[in-house]
């Protein structure tokens, strides 16, 4: 069995980076939200504003890592062998039959990976986004802001998102599980390398 370097330094300083400032929005979030109090409602707000910001430069920052260095070609969809990666999801790897997508450097993501990640990319992170900046700048747009449906509106759209979210991280939690061994994928994002 040999290891190939499949997630560079600056991939996995991303992810975890992501991870933590994803987690923080989501603990302050639903603080703001009234479901618990752990910092107080104005620590929660300044924290979770200041996330919010850090997490468009990340992105901002990797969009541009991803465009420069060709990475962005491991997040585009395609069809190809989609089909086959659900039935292994879905019954396959239940039987211990070997997963349809093998990762490369040159193909980092399987079919239902690159499906998930192009979704959460173009569709989940701008309506957060544009939903918090909406929010957070609500007195500097008043009009804007009354066209769209009112703040409440605004907050249910970023609360929906939120919740998607959630949802992808609960699914990326099992998913992890998912690799050669129980915890092969998770070593991958850690140190880079992956035992092919």
């Amino acid at each position: 069995m040999s290891r190939v370097y499949l997630f560079k330094r600056y991939e996995r300083f991303w992810h975890w980076a992501q991870v933590a400032l994803v987690l923080t929005l989501i603990v302050t979030g639903f603080e703001v939200h009234g479901t618990w109090r752990l910092a107080g409602f104005e620590a929660a707000v300044k924290l979770h504003e200041a996330c919010g910001m850090a997490l468009v430069v990340l992105t901002l920052f990797t969009m541009f890592w991803h465009a420069t260095t060709g990475e962005v070609r491991h997040f585009i969809p395609t069809r190809k062998n989609f089909a086959e990666q659900v039935r292994f999801y879905t019954g396959g790897i239940f039987r211990r039959e070997p997963h349809p997508e093998i990762a490369t450097p040159e193909k980092k993501f399987n079919p239902v990976q690159r499906a998930a990640y192009f979704g959460l990319l173009i569709f989940v992170f701008p309506v957060q986004i544009a939903a918090g900046v909406l929010y957070l700048g609500t007195p500097l747009w008043p009009g804007l802001i009354a066209r769209l449906g009112g703040l409440r509106e605004i907050a249910l759209v970023h609360t929906a998102g939120a919740f998607a979210m959630i949802s992808f991280l609960i699914v990326h939690l099992y998913m992890i599980t998912t690799g050669r061994t129980l915890g092969a994928n998770l070593k991958a994002m850690v140190t880079g390398w992956v035992a092919d």
